[in-house]
C-alpha cells in the first residue's frame, strides 16, 4: 500500500523496478492496477515473483543492501527498517538478531516493499514524515509460524511507544513490514501538521472492508513556516556509582537504539556526591528501547521520561561529489538561506583514509559544496 500510494503520487514504475533490481536476487515485476475502495480511486500494487524459495536471515539481507550501488540514504533507510524487523523478531523468538530468519518478510516481495519505499521517498524528495495514529484490527492470521493473533506479535513489538487505537475490524490492518516502515520513517505521530498540500496519493489494500475504505493516503506538501514543530521524548536518569568507562559504550548502544541525541550533564547529588545526569532525546517509537538499555547497561534503578515540544529548521541529507570522494551533507533551510554542513563520520573516514588533518577535510569540502541546490 505504501508503494501504491507513492506510484499514485507519480513515482515512475519502470524507475522503481530498475533500481530495486540492483538489489533483489532473481526476477520480479510490479503489477499496478487502478482500483477503487468506496468510490475513491488509487493504485493497487502486487509484487510478482518468478521464483524465490529462500528464507533469508538478517545477515544475508544486510549484505545484499550494503553491497548494492543505490544512493547511501536509500541504503541507510532500508537497513534501518530491516534492523527494526530483526530486533522485533529476535525479541519474540529469543534468538540472535543476526540469525533471525524472516520467512515471508525475507522473501523478495518484502525486500521490494522496503527498498521501494525508501527509493520512492528519495524520488519525491520527502524531508520529513509524520503519521496519524495507527489503527489495529482483531482476530487471527495464518503465517509461517502458524496461527497468530491480530495484531501479530512482531507488529506490536515494532509499534511499542507509537499511538495506537483498536477497531472492531476482523482483519490485519497493519502487517509487521508495514509497522517497520511507518515506525522507521515517521518523526512523529498525531494530528496533521500545518502544511500546504501539493499532491495526494492512495495505495489500495487487497481486502474489502465493510465500514471504511481500505486505503493508505499519503499527502505531500510544504510546511507553512520555516520552523518545523513536532514532539519528542526526553528520557533521563542520574548516576553517581558507575564505572565511567561504561558511559562511552552506553552512548554507542543508545544511538543504535534510535536516540536522536545523548547528553552527559555533570551534577551534584545527595550528600554532595558528584554524578552524571543521562539525558536522551528520542522519538516515541524508540522510547521503550532507550529505557530498557539504560536500565540494563547502567547502575540506574529507574528513569523518568516526558514528552517535549520543539521547533527546528528543516533539513535533509544529500550526497555530493567532491575531490575527496562522495560526502553526505546536512542541507539546512535557515532563515538566511540554505546552509550545508558536511557529515562528521564521512569527514572522519576521509581524514583516516587519506592521512590528512580533519580540519583540512572540512575546509576542502566546504569550499566545494554547492551553495544552492535545485529542487
Amino acid at each position: 500500500m505504501v508503494l501504491g500510494a507513492c506510484l499514485d503520487l507519480g513515482v515512475p514504475k519502470a524507475w522503481l523496478e530498475d533500481n530495486i533490481g540492483r538489489v533483489v536476487p532473481g526476477g520480479f515485476r510490479l503489477e499496478v492496477r487502478d482500483c477503487q475502495r468506496m468510490g475513491i480511486s488509487g493504485s493497487r500494487v502486487q509484487v510478482i515473483v518468478e521464483k524465490d524459495d529462500e528464507a533469508r536471515n538478517y545477515k544475508q539481507i544486510k549484505k545484499l543492501i550494503k553491497e548494492c550501488d543505490l544512493p547511501r540514504q536509500v541504503k541507510d533507510l532500508s537497513l534501518k527498517v530491516f534492523s527494526r524487523l530483526a530486533q522485533a523478531e529476535a525479541a519474540i523468538h529469543g534468538c540472535a538478531v543476526e540469525e533471525v530468519h524472516f520467512h515471508e518478510i525475507g522473501g523478495i516481495d518484502a525486500i521490494v516493499d522496503i527498498i521501494g519505499s525508501a527509493l520512492a521517498l528519495e524520488w519525491l524528495k520527502v524531508e520529513e514524515v509524520v503519521a496519524s495514529e495507527i489503527p489495529l484490527g482483531k482476530g487471527f492470521v495464518t503465517c509461517a509460524h502458524g496461527v497468530l493473533p491480530v495484531p501479530a506479535p512482531a507488529t506490536i513489538e515494532l509499534l511499542r511507544g507509537v499511538p495506537l487505537h483498536g477497531t472492531q475490524i476482523e482483519s490485519e490492518l497493519v502487517t509487521p513490514t508495514g509497522a517497520a516502515i511507518v515506525s522507521s520513517l515517521a518523526k512523529g505521530f498525531g494530528p496533521m501538521p500545518r502544511m500546504k498540500v501539493d499532491k495526494v496519493g492512495y495505495g489500495v489494500g487487497g481486502t474489502e472492508l465493510e465500514d471504511r475504505p481500505n486505503l493508505l493516503r499519503i499527502m505531500v506538501g510544504k510546511r507553512e513556516a520555516i520552523f518545523y514543530e513536532d514532539e519528542i521524548e526526553i528520557v533521563e536518569t542520574n548516576i553517581d556509582d558507575m564505572n565511567p568507562e561504561i558511559f562511552g559504550f552506553l552512548m554507542e548502544r543508545l544511538f543504535e537504539d534510535g536516540a536522536l541525541d545523548v547528553i552527559w550533564i555533570p551534577v551534584y547529588m545527595k550528600k554532595n556526591r558528584p554524578g552524571v545526569m543521562v539525558q536522551v532525546l528520542c522519538e516515541t517509537a524508540s522510547r521503550e528501547r532507550i529505557v530498557e538499555r539504560i536500565l540494563s547497561e547502567t547502575t540506574a534503578t529507574g528513569v523518568r521520561f516526558h514528552r517535549a515540544e520543539r521547533k527546528k529548521l528543516g533539513r535533509r541529507t544529500e550526497t555530493v561529489r567532491t575531490s575527496l570522494g562522495e560526502v553526505r551533507i546536512k542541507a539546512i533551510s535557515a532563515p538566511e538561506g540554505r546552509v550545508a554542513v558536511p557529515e562528521y563520520e564521512d569527514c572522519r573516514r576521509i581524514a583516516r583514509d587519506k592521512q590528512i588533518p580533519l580540519k583540512r577535510v572540512y575546509d576542502l569540502i566546504s569550499r566545494e559544496m554547492p551553495k544552492e541546490k535545485e529542487d
